[in-house]
């Protein structure tokens, strides 16, 4: 189902209720942790049969949802969260626009050492001594990668041996509107990769010289951000909310508006050109990514969980 500016599944079946219910009274759970907890049909289910202290993260982010204000009265069930986790300032903000309360801000994390190791070696084929942009992520409209390959073309003006690697779970039908595109406008160096394992993604980030997330919106945190700066790259971003609660402009890496092509290019250029730049942004990269490693993260979370459980009435 459409979510966000993506795709999510969404379980919409009323027969998680009976399934809910006989999993809870064959259990019981001191903690029950729930993410997205307005989204239908799981959330209400656990909440209603819960007799345990109920904890939700929220990570969405979104400038309005008229949806929130005309179904408040069904979402009464969030009144039975005993505590409540936003990933980023942003996403508190705007879960505490429709449903007020108290939130903790408790990140996202990553495997710092999976990308930070310096055992990690890049992909041999595009370790030739050319520049490598590279992009990690799903060919939706939100993540703005047209507007990449448009700056693309304007980059390869500059610097022709310049490659644009394209990481990401997409489907080959989801690229033919890019390869038409290049293919129009003689635009060379693009590679759509598509997925990549788990394993293997940390060496893809070590091949890229800079690291492009062009994303229009929806985005309450960032990821990919992270997984680049553990592993060195100066990052280019959009200048979005959810992107500025990771990266501080002109320190681990630069902000460019949403949606301009141009201002993406020139970015790309610019920093394509500085290497010593580039290597200072990757050096305070990988400071700022090392404070978001799961061990920090969930060292967080139980702390949470042991204050939860501790409270009066839990």
């Amino acid at each position: 189902m459409p979510f966000s500016g993506s795709i999510a599944r969404i379980s919409v079946s009323p027969r998680v209720y009976p399934a809910i219910k006989a999993l809870l009274n064959q259990h019981s759970f001191d903690i029950i942790h729930i993410h997205e907890p307005t989204v239908p049909t799981l959330a209400p289910a656990i909440l209603r049969y819960s007799r345990s202290v109920n904890v939700g993260t929220f990570h969405a982010y979104r400038d309005a949802n008229a949806g929130f204000e005309l179904a408040k009265p069904i979402f009464g069930y969030m009144e039975r969260l005993h505590g409540r986790i936003a990933v980023s300032k942003v996403a508190c903000e705007y879960i505490s626009t429709y449903f007020p309360g108290e939130y903790r801000i408790i990140p996202n994390g990553i495997e710092y050492a999976r990308f930070a190791s310096p055992d990690i070696h890049p992909v041999e084929r595009f370790w030739d001594g050319r520049p490598n942009l590279l992009f990690v992520g799903r060919l939706e409209e939100r993540k703005g990668f047209r507007y990449l390959l448009r700056a693309f073309r304007t980059v390869k003006a500059a610097v022709p041996e310049a490659r644009l690697l394209v990481v990401g779970a997409f489907e080959r039908e989801d690229t033919r509107p890019y390869i038409q595109y290049a293919w129009h406008y003689r635009v060379r160096g693009v590679h759509f990769i598509g997925y990549v394992s788990g394993e293997e993604l940390p060496r893809w980030y070590r091949t890229a010289h800079l690291f492009c997330a062009p994303s229009t919106g929806f985005e309450s945190f960032g990821i990919v951000l992270l997984e680049a700066m553990a592993a060195g790259v100066a990052v280019v971003a959009s200048d979005i909310p959810g992107y500025r609660c990771v990266v501080e402009q002109g320190v681990q890496g630069e902000f460019v508006p949403p949606a301009n092509d141009e201002a993406l290019a020139q970015t790309i250029i610019r920093l394509l050109r500085d290497p010593e730049r580039r290597r200072q942004y990757g050096e305070a990269g990988r400071r700022t990514a090392a404070r978001y490693d799961w061990g920090r993260v969930t060292e967080e979370i139980l702390a949470y969980y042991d204050e939860l459980l501790k409270r009066p009435g839990n």
